[in-house]
């Protein structure tokens, strides 16, 4: 379903944060703050059980299955007490609403928000009314590891040590102290002439002389 359905003004739109443990009494209030209004009460289960809960009997409590499939039914004031099971049964609820629509989330239905956003093209405004906020646990407090903040005497202290231990004298080597004792290399084992190097045949000198056999002078 598209966002254009849906014509209350964005303004009108919004989240109560609410733990589901409160949500009973925080819609009793809302109800109450707005009596004489034409007010729906949409629920994905348990519609009876919300109803009881209710101090004014007269307000009307359907689930999704009902309240979203009746083409014909709208109101005035649409409340939703809690996350429906699809984003695209949420656009459903808010189109049938004709003024103003709310939502009671609890924190663990947060992450199932950013869908609906998402159909809807913005970010729908939330609020926390005085005692229906979400519990704040308070986290153990961290050790301190950050610097201690040091005075302008301190720094200077500092500062002139530092620069007195880069300016001593600094211990000449001793080679004798540090002398390493050499290594002696043995040939333990003779190399074994085969795999030595080859011996190459002596060059000859000069120029190449052909002899010739002579004939036998004849008597």
């Amino acid at each position: 379903m598209s966002s254009a359905n849906i014509t209350i003004k964005p303004n009108n739109h919004r989240i109560y944060q609410c733990p589901t443990e409160k949500k009973t009494a925080l819609l009793n209030k809302i109800i109450q703050e707005n009596a004489g209004e034409d007010i729906i009460v949409v629920c994905s289960r348990d519609a009876q059980k919300i109803k009881e809960g209710l101090d004014n009997q007269d307000i009307r409590v359907l689930e999704d299955k009902d309240f979203v499939q009746n083409k014909e039914l709208q109101c005035a004031f649409l409340i939703s007490y809690d996350m429906p099971i699809k984003d695209i049964v949420y656009m459903a609820r808010v189109a049938k609403a004709t003024q103003k629509a709310v939502m009671l989330l609890d924190e663990s239905e947060q992450k199932e928000l950013h869908a609906i956003e998402s159909l809807l093209g913005r970010a729908v405004k939330q609020e926390s009314i005085e005692g229906f906020a979400y519990d704040v646990v308070e986290k153990p407090k961290a050790a301190e590891y950050g610097r201690k903040k040091l005075s302008k005497e301190e720094i200077k202290e500092i500062a002139k040590k530092r620069y007195e231990t880069s300016t001593q004298e600094k211990p000449k080597y001793d080679e004798s102290k540090h002398e390493r004792p050499k290594k002696e290399f043995k040939n333990e084992k003779p190399k074994d002439k085969k795999f030595g190097p080859k011996k190459r045949a002596p060059r000859t000198t000069g120029k190449k002389i052909s002899i010739k056999a002579r004939k036998p002078k004849e008597d």
